[in-house]
């Protein structure tokens, strides 16, 4: 049975490959089903799920309080449009408002989407509140930035994979340094309506900033007149051991940009949340999304919310992260460069010598843990909060055992 079972992945990677655009280079791993951190192939084979779906499954593969909110929703209403108001809306907005301390949420679907979102936004407060002539508005963004793949978004990017060949770019932005205040300090001016980070940078590699630079950013944009707008997709809802990245800091942006996990790896639902001097600016027919805020959506994504209100999943991060980088970091020396990363998400730099990030992953995949390669020889680990300890330690070893 076994033997005969092996033919079905080949098959259904080549089919796979046959029919769709190759802007993805998946691992030939064709998943059937998905329980907690585990995932079991269309040839019986199960993996630990060391990605998490890029932050989307925080909360593990069909974690059962989320799936139950979206079997009983869709029993009732799955959509409606803004156009009319529905029954879990209102919920969901204020449970996520409370969680992020802001006055006003604004739903859409898509990580991308809620950046263009807090794009859009930050230019019209720019120019209703600040008093920034008309189309002359500026955003500061960090280079080696991860926002999404809009025209717009790849427009300031610095990953030439990601922007290459889709010009003409979208002006209006500014490009610095990572992690320097100085270069930051530099490009605000008169015309900057926002600095634009991630508090983490995950595409990157996982690269946390000095200690300093966050606080640095927040004391710069108050100072003069800016937008601190945290793009917490990825690094937000608990991955890092606090509900926020920002929160290892102590510091508050003034729009928080959500997504992934916020749709409990369900349903894709982003939002951006900023008090009402900010969002407020916003008036009917200016900005909006059919299927943004929808009842499936905000059924799902209210759970989720509820969840990381108890904080058991923040602390489950913050102390399985602790383990977590204490055995990467033992491999240091050892076949691995160097390693990144709070709570339970971790960047390991594979000695180029030994092999590519894309080989340690395929290597790993044929021990059971599926993980993903970015720039060169680095590969991104990020479970779900629900893994337990053992089954940290066994990816571990299984790292250790290919390098």
């Amino acid at each position: 049975m076994i033997v005969d079972d092996l033919v079905r992945t080949p098959a259904a990677v080549a089919d796979a490959e046959r029919w769709t655009a190759h802007n993805y280079h998946p691992l030939p791993v064709v998943i059937s089903s998905a329980e907690g951190a585990w995932v079991t192939d269309i040839d019986g084979k199960r993996y630990l799920d060391c990605l998490a779906g890029y932050s989307a499954l925080n909360f593990g593969h069909r974690h059962p309080t989320l799936v139950a909110a979206a079997h009983a929703q869709l029993d009732r209403l799955t959509l409606t449009s803004r156009a009319f108001v529905h029954d879990q809306f209102a919920t969901f907005c204020r449970g996520l408002a409370e969680l992020c301390g802001k006055d006003l949420v604004l739903p859409m679907n898509t990580g991308a989407e809620a950046i263009e979102t807090a794009i859009k936004v930050s230019r019209k407060w720019g120019y209703k509140v600040k008093g920034v002539p008309d189309g002359a508005a500026t955003i500061v963004v960090a280079a080696g930035n991860f926002h999404g793949r809009t025209t717009t978004i790849v427009s300031f990017s610095t990953d030439p994979d990601a922007r290459n060949d889709y010009g003409p770019y979208t002006p209006g932005f500014r490009i610095v340094p990572y992690g320097d205040l100085e270069a930051l300090a530099e490009a605000i001016d008169d015309t900057t309506v926002a600095v634009l980070l991630e508090p983490i940078q995950g595409e990157q590699g996982v690269i946390v900033p000095p200690p300093d630079y966050l606080p640095g950013v927040r004391a710069l944009c108050t100072s003069q007149n800016v937008l601190f707008v945290a793009d917490e997709i990825q690094s937000g809802l608990g991955r890092t051991g606090t509900t926020f990245a920002c929160d290892h800091e102590g510091v508050v942006p003034d729009m928080y940009v959500l997504g992934k996990a916020l749709g409990g790896g369900i349903v894709p639902v982003s939002a951006v949340a900023a008090n009402a001097d900010v969002l407020g600016v916003l008036r009917p027919g200016e900005h909006g999304s059919t299927f943004g805020g929808n009842p499936l959506a905000c059924a799902v994504a209210a759970e989720v919310v509820a969840l990381l209100k108890t904080g058991e999943y923040q602390q489950r991060s913050a102390e399985l992260g602790k383990r977590l980088h204490a055995d990467l970091s033992a491999l240091i020396g050892h076949g691995v460069v160097a390693v990144r990363g709070r709570g339970l998400w971790a960047g390991v730099d594979i000695d180029p010598a030994l092999m590519t990030g894309r080989e340690a992953c395929e290597l790993l995949a044929e021990r059971g843990v599926l993980a993903k390669d970015t720039h060169g020889s680095t590969i991104r680990l990020a479970p779900p909060l629900v893994v337990e300890p053992d089954e940290l330690d066994w990816a571990v070893e299984r790292l250790a055992a290919i390098l």
